[in-house]
């Protein structure tokens, strides 16, 4: 039964992001992502719902820092011959501080993840969130060639 439950959600999260063509690139690849945890993961619909709110505020979380990163870089990106020795070790010293941050917030939620599924799922989810990652860099060099 649950995995008629996962399978019919992936079809129906598959089928809604493929028929709203104009929809942002990023929404519909969350909405895959969402698809293929929820079936790796083989979540029942009750830890569906405790799971998918805490998942979703630490990928907003992650994104705004990785998205505070990039914004960083993209400032510095054409102008590093051009900055002093000391604005680039505030650089430097800006990505360990990422990266602290980064792996603070993974803690945080690799806890409340325990709370809200089994352990055992939990492993499932990272070894998920990492197949989904390459699983979408593969399609994405497939489709540059």
């Amino acid at each position: 039964m649950r995995y008629f439950v996962s399978f019919a959600i992936l079809i129906v999260l598959v089928g809604f992001s493929l028929s709203f063509a104009q929809q942002d690139k990023k929404d519909r690849i969350e909405a895959l992502k969402i698809a293929f945890i929820t079936n790796k993961l083989e979540l029942t619909s009750k830890e569906a719902q405790v799971f998918w709110p805490v998942y979703n505020e630490y990928a907003d979380k992650h994104e705004k820092l990785r998205k505070d990163r990039r914004q960083q870089f993209m400032n510095v990106k054409d102008n590093l011959d051009a900055m002093s020795d000391k604005d680039i070790e505030a650089l430097v010293d800006g990505e360990m501080t990422f990266r602290q941050k980064e792996l603070d917030l993974q803690k945080e939620y690799h806890a409340q993840f325990k709370q809200v599924l089994p352990v055992r799922k939990v492993a499932k989810l990272y070894i998920a969130e990492e197949t989904f990652k390459r699983e979408l860099l593969r399609k994405l060099q497939e489709q540059k060639k």
